[in-house]
């Protein structure tokens, strides 16, 4: 069956990761990535497809309401797949408006629009697929025990959490106040190819390879789930493909790492790629005071996802590290052109650095 899928934030890392796994996959699908191309957002993630003839890119803004509707008129989207956020702790706590204008504005503007466009959209076989965070949850406890579930009470303790949290709860609203067909996805932290290097994974390793400071917040015992960017991708089409409409399904990779474990693992991970001594990195190790509200831990219990659709993580936590600390030693033409901010060339966005 042919059918167009609108990807909202498809030039960023998870958005762009989807769009060059399913894109040369699926031909007869004609998939659209709508981006605002902001200062994290990069067209050399999409160098593999941008030629292939089942994608276009159109940038534009999700909380620009007019836009959106021109995108709606020009291509009748059948599935929205809908990654576009700020997500970036930190620059919520300096700046939260713009996490409320595109994670709420924006995403109320996409769902008014398919209310508008799609007319009964069961008949039509739509869907509106809501990519969000496990941040709602709040924070658990230090120690192994407790993970968030799909019913666990939402207790976002930053800008941007509370901002996704606001507009899973407004996805939610669309599905029982007006019927739109909708799936929501949480996940946990995501690491691999094409991340931006504010994230902690990526700066790390940058940041080892450059000789600079590696900066860990506290003491570095804040936990994480951590989940290989590929394996959310299936996961997430998977719950398009099969998951039940009205649902949530939580997406973890079953990895808690400390972040000072994380760190010194890629410490040596690099030493033995490289030929290094292991101390050259983790001599660079500094603690930083800790930034405001910075939940604990972070755990993601996926027995939903895994018992109906069958999903489990391909990479263990040191597989999927491995291949991502591979890509950055391998793609220095990416890595250079964020350093000097040649990817901007596509970008009309002024992005103030605080």
């Amino acid at each position: 069956m042919k059918m167009n899928i609108l990807v909202t934030g498809g030039a960023g890392f998870i958005g762009s990761n989807f769009l060059n796994l399913f894109v040369p996959l699926y031909p007869e699908y004609k998939f659209v990535n709508f981006d605002k191309l902001t200062y994290a957002a990069n067209l050399l993630n999409l160098k593999n497809i941008e030629d292939l003839p089942n994608y276009c890119f159109e940038q534009g803004d999700i909380a620009n309401y007019d836009r959106v509707i021109e995108i709606f008129e020009k291509y009748n989207p059948d599935v929205v797949v809908h990654f576009a956020a700020e997500s970036h702790v930190d620059r919520s706590i300096i700046g939260p408006a713009e996490f409320i204008h595109t994670n709420i504005i924006g995403t109320f503007n996409l769902l008014e629009v398919c209310r508008k466009f799609w007319g009964n959209p069961h008949k039509q076989q739509k869907l509106f697929q809501h990519v969000s965070t496990d941040e709602v949850f709040g924070s658990l406890a230090l120690g192994k025990t407790g993970l968030f579930s799909e019913t666990t009470p939402y207790a976002p303790n930053s800008p941007y959490s509370a901002s996704k949290a606001s507009s899973d709860h407004l996805v939610r609203a669309y599905f029982h106040t007006y019927g739109l067909p909708v799936k929501i996805t949480n996940c946990s932290n995501n690491y691999g190819p094409y991340q931006f290097p504010e994230k902690l994974i990526p700066l790390m390793i940058l940041s080892a390879l450059e000789g600079k400071s590696l900066p860990i917040y506290g003491k570095g015992e804040n936990v994480r789930d951590w989940l290989y960017v590929e394996d959310h991708c299936k996961a997430i089409w998977m719950v398009i493909q099969k998951g039940r409409v009205g649902e949530t399904y939580n997406i973890g990779g079953n990895n808690e790492w400390r972040n000072i474990d994380i760190v010194n693992r890629i410490c040596e991970v690099l030493a033995e790629d490289l030929g290094k001594d292991p101390l050259e990195f983790k001599r660079l190790i500094t603690f930083v005071k800790d930034r405001p509200g910075h939940d604990l831990r972070y755990a993601i219990d996926s027995t939903k996802i895994k018992k109906e659709l069958n999903w489990r993580p391909q990479e263990t936590f040191e597989t999927g590290l491995r291949k991502t600390i591979k890509w950055y030693l391998d793609n220095q033409k990416w890595v250079d052109s964020i350093k000097t901010g040649e990817y901007k060339k596509w970008i009309k966005y002024n992005y103030i650095n605080r």
